[in-house]
């Protein structure tokens, strides 16, 4: 069972047909990007996963209270979603996608928020796949369907309340997945209300990767954890609108580090409302 890494390598050598692999490509600025992508060419046997449609519930509630850009999907849809895809209980998922491993980190999470521990992504993406001189196939994929069951969570998250009452305790360390000049309110293209959630430590997701944009050893980011944060159980991970957190979370289960929340929210939801403290620069 691969539980949070496989090599392109190990997929090429250990891949079998009762596996079901995913393609997490996505552009923020252009939602449909990561479909075209995958038609031009994907993984053999490869489906594809959107970010919006699969892997994100809806922004508003039934009250119209804002939950950020790509909140947490209603479980059963995400279980049904699942099932469409061909996935049972005992099935191994793999995700991949070319951005570093930032969407399909997300889909890691979400396989783990349901209690399914056999998931892990393709360190290294496409581009490593590609390294191997392996194929690409651009033939459709027709799923059969799967019986996975929804089952106890092997992940936290917490919500908007929670960040907010930690404001006052300061209990747990929160860590910020977005790039220094975002942490900053310096990026006004992603972030029209720019800034970061007092106390926040800011961990960009890219310092998890090698330069081949494959993960770094697992004692390099244990090192680096820890100079971060003290115990992964207190602390509480987030980004723009909590997909990039995964990133960080994925590094730390790799670390072995594992225990640390989502903050599914994330900035996205924060800022929504003028009067919730921010705080501009370092």
């Amino acid at each position: 069972m691969f539980t949070t890494l496989i090599s392109a390598a190990e997929l090429r050598r250990c891949s079998q047909a009762n596996w079901i692999i995913l393609d997490c490509r996505h552009d923020l600025s252009d939602p449909g990007a990561g479909r075209i992508a995958y038609a031009a060419g994907h993984l053999p046997h490869a489906q594809f996963a959107h970010l919006d449609l699969d892997l994100s519930g809806s922004k508003a509630g039934p009250n119209g209270i804002f939950y950020g850009r790509h909140p947490l999907p209603d479980r059963a849809d995400f279980i049904h979603t699942l099932r469409s895809w061909g996935v049972d209980n005992g099935t191994q998922v793999i995700a991949y996608d070319a951005h570093g491993g930032i969407y399909a980190a997300r889909l890691w999470w979400l396989l783990r928020w349901v209690g399914h521990p056999a998931v892990a992504v393709l360190d290294g993406g496409i581009d490593a796949w590609l390294r191997e001189k392996q194929p690409l196939s651009t033939l459709p994929v027709t799923a059969t369907h799967g019986e996975i069951q929804s089952r106890p969570a092997l992940v936290s998250h917490v919500r908007l309340e929670e960040v907010l009452a930690n404001l006052g305790t300061q209990a747990k360390t929160l860590v910020d997945a977005r790039s220094p000049d975002r942490f900053r309110g310096e990026n006004e293209t992603m972030d029209p209300v720019g800034g970061h959630i007092p106390g926040a430590k800011n961990r960009f997701f890219k310092n998890n990767l090698q330069e081949n944009g494959c993960f770094k050893p697992a004692a390099i980011l244990r090192d680096e954890w820890l100079a971060v944060i003290g115990q992964p159980e207190n602390a509480i991970m987030q980004c723009g609108s909590g997909v990039t957190a995964c990133h960080n979370l994925l590094a730390l289960e790799v670390a072995g580090m594992p225990g640390a929340a989502l903050y599914a929210g994330s900035w996205s939801e924060w800022c929504a409302v003028p009067s919730r403290s921010v705080v501009v620069g370092d």
